[in-house]
């Protein structure tokens, strides 16, 4: 499998156009159109907060209407949090791009991100989606990656190209994502795109897959969006026969590379965490169940304490121990467990291992990328997820988020 993080390769089928709206932000692009050739099939999954966004709300209903295709999406505000206006701003965002292409409102999937309970300038969009159509490229990956940014330092763009019996076929995501990153489905936006035909039903289930192992293993601040999407474009354009079932021989090879997108975006999303200085992998083994397994990560990973511990350096294991301790495990035996920073066991027999030493600690934190292990001793169940540090930053960005 070929990869690259700092070039992409344009899917045959699918284009990118990016423009100015001045939405929120001045002198930068806002506005992203990214139209499917007729054809494709394109698979999605959303949030799972209650207080959906309209965008949100009315790509679900376009979605079970019509083949999308075109994906309109706007940068700096959200329109969630703003009622029945907000369902008719989204709407009419829609009509706009649909009467410039000669296409159904319905086959317009929306998209916001940013601040929340403010009125889409619907005005700003129509104005602008001349622009953004008018650059529509194969080649537009990058200035639409850069488009879809809020609190980001940085866009995230991820391609790999896999061969399968003497043909290659491609598969290229973007996403962003920096704060209120918590699973179904982190506050994110990201859209993948393949050249392979592949059965619309067969290309949600591959989708959710993915986005288990992914986006749905990842935190930042325990904060579930309004707003998060995630969609799959398969274009069709490849020369090969349709992917109709899991059990063809160019399935795994599909999924394999779909995941790995996944999970090199999702990652990146980590890093650029908003504040963050470390990347911290959590990994629970010798649990009863997965979920089981889950819950200790997430109870570790969210503890305003060891995140803490974590931007400072500080081998203060006893605020992992603590986390471990209250995620509500049923009968948890305490001289079973083991936790480990790196390959430093830190943890054993229900008190601080023998030999463990200040300095080995303190060696494993310094890093920038840094491994919590947790060892329950229970069962066979394991769960990986990754999360970041709480830094002073992450505060500052946030009080000052809407000043």
């Amino acid at each position: 499998m070929n990869q690259s993080e700092r070039e992409f390769f344009p899917v045959a089928g699918v284009r990118l156009g990016a423009a100015a709206a001045g939405i929120r932000y001045q002198n930068r692009n806002d506005l992203v159109v990214i139209e499917m050739e007729q054809g494709g099939n394109c698979a999605a999954l959303f949030t799972r907060n209650s207080f959906c966004a309209a965008p949100v709300v009315l790509a679900r209903r376009h979605l079970e209407a019509a083949r999308p295709r075109y994906l309109l999406i706007n940068s700096g505000n959200a329109n969630a949090g703003t009622g029945a206006q907000g369902m008719h701003d989204a709407l009419e965002s829609c009509r706009a791009l649909a009467a410039l292409r000669g296409c159904r409102p319905e086959q317009v999937l929306p998209f916001s991100t940013g601040v929340i309970g403010e009125p889409l300038p619907v005005e700003r969009l129509a104005v602008a989606l001349p622009d953004a159509l008018s650059a529509l490229s194969e080649r537009g990956w990058a200035l639409a990656a850069t488009a879809i940014m809020t609190t980001d330092t940085r866009p995230k763009l991820v391609s790999r190209v896999f061969e399968f019996e003497g043909a290659r076929f491609t598969i290229t995501g973007m996403a962003k994502g920096s704060g209120m990153i918590r699973p179904d489905m982190a506050t994110m936006l990201a859209y993948i795109a393949t050249d392979l035909k592949v059965d619309s039903a067969l290309l949600q289930g591959c989708l959710k897959d993915a986005a288990d192992l992914s986006f749905n293993a990842i935190t930042v601040d325990g904060d579930t969006s309004t707003n998060d999407a995630l969609v799959l474009i398969a274009s069709g354009h490849a020369d090969c026969k349709p992917l109709l079932s899991r059990e063809e021989a160019l399935f795994s090879t599909f999924s394999e590379a779909l995941t790995s997108v996944c999970m090199a975006l999702a990652r990146s999303i980590v890093k650029d965490g908003e504040g963050a200085t470390k990347l911290v992998e959590i990994l629970v083994e010798g649990a009863t169940g997965e979920g089981e397994a889950r819950e200790v990560a997430y109870t570790v990973a969210h503890s305003p304490l060891v995140k803490t511990a974590l931007f400072a350096s500080d081998p203060n294991w006893g605020r992992i121990l603590a986390a471990v301790g209250r995620a509500d495990l049923p009968q948890l035996d305490i001289d079973r467990v083991e936790l480990w920073l790196g390959d430093v066991c830190i943890v054993r027999d229900g008190g601080r291992a023998e030999g463990y030493t200040e300095a080995a600690g303190q060696a494993v934190m310094d890093r920038d990328e840094i491994l919590i292990r947790v060892r329950l001793g229970r069962g066979d169940a394991t769960a990986r997820i990754l999360t970041c540090d709480l830094s002073y930053d992450y505060v500052k960005i946030n009080a000052d988020y809407r000043s």
